[in-house]
């Protein structure tokens, strides 16, 4: 066997041991979920998650994912915990403890004090009879399976179940509180997923470049000029959207252009887009049009116009 052989061997062996443990956690869990759950709904405060060592990166993540998808979470460390920050923890919150063993000496002064404090606590580790799983209030065991590094010593597959475990009370929560795309927009506005969750409405510009249809070409082109998108509608009396004026009407009707008027020359039924569009469905759009502005038009104003978009916007606001 070649040393690249050896190594696809042991990735391969490493997932597939991982993978068998998520299938044993997802076959016990049960009552004592819905019971997490419900523990967590009912906190008039936040939830602590905690853990020391490798358990402690995992209740980092986890307390990231509840807190973006609806829950308010944050991390505390048990060692700073005791000394001084168990003053974060407060009246309404609840705290999830993670340790494999359940035995983590740093663990105790925290233990304690959820129990002085009648502060509700949800265990995961994978030892029932353990200090931690004894003390809680909600467990949540851990099947038995080895660590995929072959000794037993190295956290991997215990790591891996109790991060998919927290996934799975932040999704189960998320979709209980109907947590939407919106929502989650609002407290992730930076980065990839917030820009490909902004609006149309977002973007737009609501000084739109618009003329009635009788307006003669002169006045439509200081228009264009004033407002500065290189493109200007043309609406009816009643201020629905009937046209648009582009580089590609003024060329087609160069001859005796200035002796038209702007309902002569303009386009019929423009593309256009809802404000409650994705912005990356307007560039979608405009790529395929080969286009660079979007009128907006918003059903609950009988279509009317209420903004433009250009995509020059999108582009600066890492919309692709």
């Amino acid at each position: 066997m070649t040393k690249s052989d050896a190594f696809l061997s042991t990735a391969k062996r490493v997932i597939a041991q991982e993978a068998e443990a998520l299938g044993l956690l997802s076959d016990s869990l049960g009552e004592e979920f819905t019971k997490a759950i419900e523990t967590v709904l009912s906190a008039k405060g936040r939830t602590i998650v905690t853990g020391m060592g490798k358990s402690g990166h995992i209740a980092r993540k986890i307390a990231a994912t509840l807190a973006s998808t609806g829950t308010p979470a944050y991390f505390v460390h048990p060692a700073e915990a005791s000394h001084g920050d168990l003053g974060m923890i407060g009246d309404g919150d609840i705290c999830l403890v993670l340790s494999n063993s359940g035995e983590t000496p740093e663990l105790a002064d925290l233990i304690a004090y959820t129990r002085r404090f009648k502060i509700p606590m949800i265990g995961v580790a994978s030892n029932p009879d353990s200090t931690l799983i004894r003390a809680c209030d909600v467990a949540l065991i851990l099947p038995k399976a080895p660590e995929a590094c072959g000794h037993g010593i190295v956290p991997t597959t215990s790591t891996t179940m109790t991060l998919a475990l927290g996934d799975a009370l932040a999704i189960a929560l998320m979709e209980h509180r109907a947590f939407t795309a919106d929502h989650f927009r609002v407290l992730h506005p930076g980065g990839k997923l917030g820009s490909r969750l902004t609006k149309v409405r977002d973007l737009m510009h609501s000084d739109m470049p618009l003329v009635p249809t009788d307006t003669p070409m002169r006045e439509a082109l200081s228009v264009v000029s004033a407002k500065g998108f290189g493109v200007v509608g043309v609406v009816d009396a009643e201020g629905h959207l009937r046209g648009i004026i582009t580089d590609g009407d003024l060329r087609r009707h160069i001859d005796g252009l200035l002796e038209k008027a702007a309902g002569d020359i303009m386009t019929a039924d423009p593309l256009t887009i809802s404000p409650d569009a994705l912005a990356e469905k307007a560039v979608a759009r405009m790529d395929e049009r080969a286009i660079t502005c979007l009128f907006v038009r918003d059903p609950a104003e009988d279509g009317r116009p209420c903004g433009i978009l250009k995509i020059q916007d999108c582009l600066r606001a890492g919309v692709v």
